[in-house]
């Protein structure tokens, strides 16, 4: 789906937002599922981790900024997961001898429970629209240490990628539809379309763009979020006049 195109003296206002898509959520789903290949679909972190590992697809490191300005490689990429090797003693119980072992680490996708979207929303006065266009996208990795006895879950950004590089990969591979599997979708009509169900927790501001929850909790913290929606969406109906 080709997308509108814009000049930067027709941009009239814009805010870029970060969102938060929770694959627990009934919508998210199909980004989740499968979580083995099947009939050969894949879910959306295991074709992004096969276009970094085919070249494709080009990750920035997330721990830095979300600018896209440092690029990781897979080996990076794998040990974000905590999958990189590891050297590991084996002893022989016939004979007991020792010897050094080294043990390749798994990549479990099943820890993927988040993204975080990076978007721009722009009002074009030459089509006197409010448009949106998705910067990158973020995996976010749930998961417990390894010794921590507390059990607390940690989350952890792993690498931006940036959407209009990536928008060949997804638009030429399926995803499940739950509602009706005779009609598939490409994942980039999925994001395209907005079918996705999200929540916003970043939005541009003169505070260092600081996040929702470094000021609002809970409850507060989600009405905030829709407040911010609910801005953009008064701001232009606010520019007719009836």
């Amino acid at each position: 789906m080709p997308l509108p195109t814009v000049r930067e003296a027709d941009v009239f206002w814009s805010r870029k937002l970060w969102r938060i898509i929770d694959l627990r959520e009934k919508m998210n789903l199909p980004l989740y599922y499968p979580t083995i290949e099947m009939e050969g679909r894949m879910n959306l972190i295991s074709l992004l981790l096969d276009g970094i590992e085919n070249g494709q697809v080009t990750p920035y490191d997330a721990s830095l900024d979300d600018d896209f300005k440092v690029p990781m490689s897979f080996e990076q990429v794998k040990a974000s997961f905590g999958a990189e090797a590891t050297t590991e003693e084996k002893i022989d119980f016939d004979t007991g001898e020792r010897t050094q072992v080294v043990v390749q680490g798994e990549i479990r996708s099943n820890d993927i429970k988040q993204y975080m979207i990076k978007e721009e929303w722009y009002f074009d006065k030459q089509n006197s629209t409010m448009n949106v266009r998705i910067i990158g996208i973020c995996p976010i990795r749930e998961f417990v240490r390894t010794g921590d006895a507390s059990g607390q879950v940690q989350r952890e950004k792993l690498f931006w990628v940036y959407y209009p590089e990536i928008r060949p990969l997804l638009s030429t591979n399926l995803m499940l539809n739950p509602y009706n599997p005779a009609q598939q979708v490409s994942f980039d009509d999925y994001f395209i379309k907005r079918t996705f169900s999200s929540y916003i927790v970043i939005a541009e501001n003169v505070y260092n763009n600081r996040d929702i929850s470094s000021y609002l909790t809970g409850k507060e913290a989600m009405l905030e979020s829709k407040r911010i929606e609910d801005v953009i969406f008064n701001y232009e109906q606010d520019l007719w006049k009836y």
